[in-house]
């Protein structure tokens, strides 16, 4: 990726984040970045998965892909060593080579500085219960990277028909004998089914979908939600500073995991369509029509340690500050544990007992 100058000393410019401004760390210039008044573009998901697609706009970018986690990571022209920021192995730049990749339609500029994701770094690893007491030596906050991950977000109006079953309660007095011998009576909820059948229309607006397969879904969708309404047309000059990522997941697979999260949704409306105590759903047909895509890059934090062979990584929401993370767990601090509270249940019953 190319990068920019400062106009008062020409020293490179870094982006600051929650400003429009690039920031020279040299002379201490803010050059104010002119974003250009351009509309967010999609497309039309259909004419791209049959080799229709509208034209879209490139970049030529220098990238390497790395022999730990495979994320192919972007560089620019000044990088002579960089680690992977989501395995923090080496990177072969030997390796690298000029790719054109699609021109991200939107930037979400980040809104969390650097100093901010240290802090929540530290101290979601200080209440780390039941960590190995030296995890400490093995991370440093120094290796925190902010990195721009490609997303495709996807828009869909659906129609769904449905067949199913409608449950309500009701109630039935039965009589009993309780265990001294005694007839009572108790009530007894029952289910009445009753068959139903319909559809529902429902828009959906930007169902954001990961496209890279470098960082675990599970906690990537766990960063979300995203402000959409920050979106700025993409501009080069948001992403100085950091570090970038082109997409190793295409539009179709991208729109696979879109639909299914479409479908948990679309389950539940069912479920509130059918309404009752109780829902069955036998059956459910699914139309996705005017589905329209883009491609943008979202802000995280990343910091990845290892520990025992094994890579760790904490991630922060660069737009909102949400934070996810993996850890290592002490099995002698966890079994020592385990055995204490043995210890004291058997202490309680014993002074019970006396």
């Amino acid at each position: 990726m190319e990068t920019i100058k400062c106009k008062s000393c020409g020293a490179v410019l870094k982006y600051k984040p929650g400003t429009t401004n690039l920031i020279c760390e040299y002379c201490g210039v803010e050059n104010i970045i002119e974003d250009e008044n351009k509309e967010i573009k999609e497309y039309d998901y259909n004419k791209a998965i049959n080799i229709e697609q509208e034209t879209k706009e490139t970049l030529k970018v220098r990238s390497v892909r790395c022999k730990g986690c495979g994320a192919i990571i972007n560089l620019d022209e000044k990088t002579v060593s960089k680690r992977c920021p989501y395995c923090s192995t080496s990177l072969i730049l030997e390796d690298s080579e000029v790719r054109n990749m699609i021109k991200p339609e939107a930037v979400l500029p980040f809104k969390i500085n650097k100093s901010q994701a240290i802090e929540k770094f530290k101290t979601w690893i200080k209440k780390l219960w039941f960590a190995p007491s030296d995890l400490k030596k093995y991370y440093t906050t120094e290796k925190i990277s902010g990195c721009y991950m490609p997303y495709w977000t996807f828009d869909s109006n659906t129609f769904t028909y449905y067949k199913g079953q409608r449950g309500k309660y009701y109630y039935v007095t039965e009589t009993y004998t309780n265990s001294s011998g005694q007839t009572e009576t108790r009530n007894v909820r029952k289910i009445r089914w009753y068959p139903v059948e319909g559809n529902i229309n429902y828009y959906f607006d930007d169902i954001p979908v990961c496209a890279t397969k470098s960082l675990p879904l599970l906690y990537i969708e766990k960063l979300e939600p995203w402000n959409f309404n920050r979106l700025k047309p993409f501009n080069p000059s948001y992403l100085q500073g950091f570090e970038s990522e082109t997409y190793t997941v295409d539009v179709k697979e991208g729109f696979a995991r879109a639909k299914s999260r479409m479908d948990a949704t679309i389950k539940g409306l069912v479920r509130d369509d059918i309404g009752g105590d109780k829902q069955r759903i036998s059956k459910l047909i699914t139309q996705y029509n005017d589905i329209k895509y883009k491609l943008i890059f979202l802000p995280i934090w990343i910091s990845a340690y290892r520990y025992k062979d094994k890579v760790y990584r904490f991630l922060v929401n660069g737009d909102t500050g949400e934070i996810q993370g993996e850890r290592p767990y002490s099995f002698w601090k966890i079994f020592l544990t385990v055995l204490l509270v043995i210890a004291i249940i058997g202490g309680i019953i014993l002074f019970a007992n006396k």
